[in-house]
C-alpha cells in the first residue's frame, strides 16, 4: 500500500488519532473513489468533506451551470461562478482545498447509455439528484454493476438517507431503491425544490451524511446505514429510521430501461400533445373565444407576473381536478411548458380530458412574444 507523504500525514493528523481509524483507514481513503451524480445542493458538501477527508479519487458529473438561485445551498459557489459549467468550477475549487485528490469530470448528463460505463471505475456511487428518473437509473445501475450506492433526498425543510446495494457478505446484497419505492409517483404530484422549496441547510447537512456514509463504506465500517431509511426533520432537529422491506427487486433488474417513461415523465401521448402557439393565445383573448387558461406555477412565481391565468399549482392539480372545466379549451402554462406539459399527460391518462392544450414555450415565450412588460422569476 502506497505510503501517506510527510503533507498528507499533516494534513490528515486528526483522523491519524482518532481512535479507530488511524494511517490504515486513510490508506484506504487515499486508494478509494466515489463518483458523485449532481454537483448541486447535496453534490457541493458531500464533495467538500470527501476532498477535505482525503479519497484519492472523485468523480463530478453534472451538465448544468450556476444560477444565481443556486447560491441559497450550493455553497461551492460564488456569484463569480453564474453561467459557468457546475463540474468544472467545482473542480478548480476542490483543487484549491486538496490538490492530492484526483477529481474527474464527468460534464455530461447521466443516461442509460453512458451510466454503466462511466459508474464502473468507482467504488461507492453518491446520488445528489433530484429526480425519479436518474434515481431509478443509478440505483439500477449500480444493481448490475454491483456497487454502493449512497441516497439522499432533500424537500423542504425534510431530508431522506439511506445506502442501497451493499455488500453485506459475499454476493449477499442489502435493499435497493426499488424495495422503498417499487413504483415512482405519477408526474405532478411529487414537486421537486424548484417548485416548493427547500430550506438552505437541509442540503447541507444531508450531503455531509452522504459523504460520512461514502466514508464508512470506503474504510470497512460495521455500521453502515444498509436496510433503512433515516429521516430527519429540520424543524424539530430530530431523525426517525424506519426499515427497508425486503421485495426482492434485485432480481428483477436486468437492464437499464427508459427511465422517464418508466416514470411518467415521457409517454406515448406525449406526441399527441395539443398545444397553442402565444399567438394563437393572444388571438383567443382579443376575440372573446371562452376558454380556461390555468397557470401550474408556484404562488411566488404567479405573483412576481402572470397573464390573468387561474393560479393552480402542479402539486394542486389532483385535489383541484373540479376546478378544471370541461366544456371549453383548457389551456395549461407554465415558465417554460414542461411542467404544464407533465400536467397535461397527467390528466390525461389518469382522468381522460380531452379539451387540454398546452402553451410553448410558456410565459417565458408570452414575455419575449407578445408582452415584454410581463416581470418572470
Amino acid at each position: 500500500m502506497e505510503k501517506l507523504s510527510h503533507e498528507e500525514l499533516k494534513r490528515y493528523s486528526r483522523h491519524l488519532v482518532l481512535p479507530g481509524f488511524g494511517v490504515n483507514n486513510q490508506n484506504k481513503l487515499k486508494t478509494g473513489s466515489v463518483l458523485v451524480v449532481g454537483a448541486g445542493g447535496l453534490g457541493c458538501p458531500a464533495l467538500l468533506y470527501l476532498a477535505a477527508g482525503g479519497v484519492g479519487t472523485i468523480g463530478i458529473v453534472d451538465d448544468d451551470v450556476i444560477d444565481l438561485s443556486n447560491l441559497q445551498r450550493q455553497i461551492l459557489y460564488t456569484i463569480d461562478d453564474i453561467g459557468k459549467p457546475k463540474a468544472i468550477q467545482a473542480k478548480e475549487k476542490l483543487l484549491k482545498l486538496n490538490p492530492n485528490v484526483n477529481f474527474v469530470v464527468h460534464k455530461t448528463f447521466i443516461n442509460r447509455e453512458n451510466a454503466l460505463t462511466i459508474l464502473e471505475g468507482y467504488d461507492v456511487i453518491i446520488d445528489g439528484t433530484d429526480n425519479f428518473p436518474t434515481r431509478y437509473l443509478l440505483n439500477d445501475a449500480c444493481v448490475l454493476l454491483n456497487k454502493p450506492l449512497v441516497y439522499g433526498a432533500i424537500l423542504k425543510y425534510e431530508g431522506q438517507l439511506s445506502v442501497f446495494n451493499y455488500e453485506i457478505s459475499s454476493q449477499s446484497y442489502s435493499a435497493n431503491y426499488r424495495d422503498l419505492f417499487p413504483n415512482p409517483p405519477a408526474p405532478g404530484t411529487t414537486p421537486n425544490c424548484e417548485e416548493i422549496g427547500v430550506i438552505g441547510v437541509l442540503p447541507g447537512i444531508i450531503g455531509t451524511m452522504q459523504a460520512n456514509e461514502a466514508i464508512k463504506i470506503l474504510t470497512g465500517s460495521t455500521d453502515v446505514l444498509y436496510n433503512s431509511l433515516l429521516l430527519y426533520d429540520s424543524t424539530t432537529g430530530t431523525t426517525e429510521k424506519v426499515s427497508i422491506p425486503n421485495r426482492n427487486s434485485r432480481e428483477s433488474i436486468k437492464e437499464l430501461i427508459d427511465y422517464e417513461y418508466f416514470c411518467g415523465e415521457k409517454t406515448n401521448q406525449a406526441l399527441e400533445m395539443k398545444e397553442i402557439s402565444v399567438q394563437e393565445l393572444q388571438a383567443l383573448k382579443e376575440n372573446n373565444v371562452k376558454f380556461q387558461l390555468i397557470d401550474v406555477r408556484e404562488p411566488y412565481e404567479y405573483e412576481t407576473g402572470n397573464i390573468g391565468a387561474i393560479n393552480i399549482p402542479m402539486s394542486e392539480i389532483p385535489h383541484q381536478l373540479d376546478s378544471i372545466s370541461t366544456d371549453c379549451q383548457v389551456i395549461f402554462h407554465c415558465k417554460s411548458g414542461n411542467r404544464s406539459a407533465k400536467m397535461i399527460q397527467w390528466v390525461e391518462k389518469n382522468h381522460g380530458h380531452a379539451n387540454l392544450y398546452n402553451l410553448t414555450g410558456g410565459i417565458k415565450a408570452w414575455v419575449e412574444e407578445i408582452d415584454d412588460s410581463i416581470e418572470i422569476d
